[in-house]
């Protein structure tokens, strides 16, 4: 894995000023084809869920890879396209929007995946058989390292439980409906290929009520690393396992089809870092606080989610260890970690978050009306600013005066 070294992050640091996001294309790179590598057995198809990290230079690096995009809303898609993928490489995922927006999709050529008998009914009434269409099941299994990134379960919003497949059917039949592919997602950080197994089980059931069928989308949820000792999803036993089960069904049914994937975090968690300045050193009766210029406001997930993202002082790498606890500047309690080893972090140190490519900037927010930071992108050692940060007019921006 091409990592960044401690002395390039303080460089850029230094150069672009904190707070500061930094993505290592290199690594994208790297993650696309451990991918490419461990399905090279079944027809396979990478969609970039750019939920995750949706820059549009970061796109363009994605779509220059091959890869295909995943875009949960219409913008997404209109990025998408703005950035060169072709309409046929992009999979449009909405959920309880309005028909409008799956319209536009329809409009714009994407592939369209719809998770709502209400939307399924309105789209078979409108274009009948004449546009090709994917639906989303929920398969009713738990699948997530966290609740909140669980979306299979059964109180889950996202998909269409697979017991309403008579109801499907009629709706199918009434319209003429074309359904060319069947999707499920069951949620974010899977560890277990098992889990991968068991919606595939379930999706080679449903797959014989579709005649036209020509893929299965197992979504994603890969996980990765954070810390030393992570167990994460050995895509490669997993790309041994899904070929075998492709075979299989080709096999007993005569059909080919193709597998989806839709990896977000896997692409681009590991390529981001995210560089703050320690502001004040705080002791309390109880505590060493390292106090940072930034806050959730920048990067939430270890508020939202109770992530742990790994944290190192990149400008004292020798000092002596010390017990901190890292907290941000946003009047709300906004601690990034609780008792953190750290090298002794002195005020005007650089401290980087590693893992802040998927779900840091792009959850980003104006909170306290305070500046979103700038973005970097590095390629074969070349920097180039891809976001200018935030001034104060663009706080104003869009307000009416």
């Amino acid at each position: 894995m091409s990592y960044l070294s401690d002395e390039t992050l303080v460089q850029l640091a230094q150069e672009y000023g904190t707070p500061l996001y930094v993505y290592n294309a290199n690594q994208i790179s790297e993650q696309y084809n451990k991918l490419q590598s461990a399905f090279k057995k079944v027809n396979a198809r990478f969609f970039y869920a750019c939920k995750a990290l949706s820059n549009i230079n970061v796109l363009k690096y994605i779509e220059s890879l091959g890869a295909s995009l995943d875009c949960v809303s219409i913008h997404e898609v209109q990025l998408g396209l703005k950035a060169g993928f072709a309409p046929d490489r992009i999979l449009f995922t909405p959920n309880c929007v309005d028909f409008a927006e799956v319209d536009e999709g329809k409009k714009l050529g994407v592939n369209i995946n719809i998770d709502n008998i209400s939307i399924l009914e309105q789209f078979g009434s409108k274009y009948k058989g004449s546009y090709p269409i994917c639906i989303r099941f929920n398969p009713h299994i738990m699948g997530g390292g966290n609740y909140k990134i669980s979306t299979g379960h059964i109180d889950s919003k996202f998909g269409i439980s697979i017991h309403q497949l008579r109801h499907i059917e009629r709706v199918v039949k009434t319209t003429g409906l074309n359904i060319e592919g069947i999707h499920m997602h069951t949620g974010s950080d899977i560890k277990d290929v098992n889990v991968f197994l068991q919606g595939l089980e379930v999706m080679f059931e449903l797959a014989t009520h579709f005649p036209n069928l020509k893929f299965i989308d197992l979504g994603s949820g890969f996980k990765v690393p954070y810390q030393d000792g992570d167990v994460q999803t050995d895509i490669d036993l997993l790309g041994e396992k899904v070929a075998e089960a492709f075979a299989a069904y080709q096999q007993e049914t005569g059909k080919e089809l193709q597998v989806w994937f839709e990896p977000g975090k896997f692409l681009v968690s590991e390529s981001g870092y995210f560089i703050v300045k320690a502001n004040v050193i705080k002791q309390t009766t109880a505590t060493v606080f390292v106090g940072v210029n930034s806050g959730f406001n920048h990067l939430i997930r270890p508020m939202f989610y109770d992530a742990y993202h790994r944290i190192r002082n990149i400008s004292n790498p020798k000092g002596s260890d010390r017990i901190y606890t890292v907290v941000g500047n946003i009047c709300e309690t906004d601690t990034f970690a609780w008792d953190r080893t750290l090298n002794e972090v002195r005020e005007g140190d650089f401290l980087v978050f590693y893992n802040a490519g998927a779900y840091g900037f792009e959850m980003s927010s104006n909170f306290n009306s305070r500046l979103k930071p700038a973005e970097v992108m590095m390629l074969d050692g070349d920097a180039k600013l891809i976001r200018r940060r935030d001034t104060f007019e663009d706080l104003l921006r869009n307000q009416v005066i």
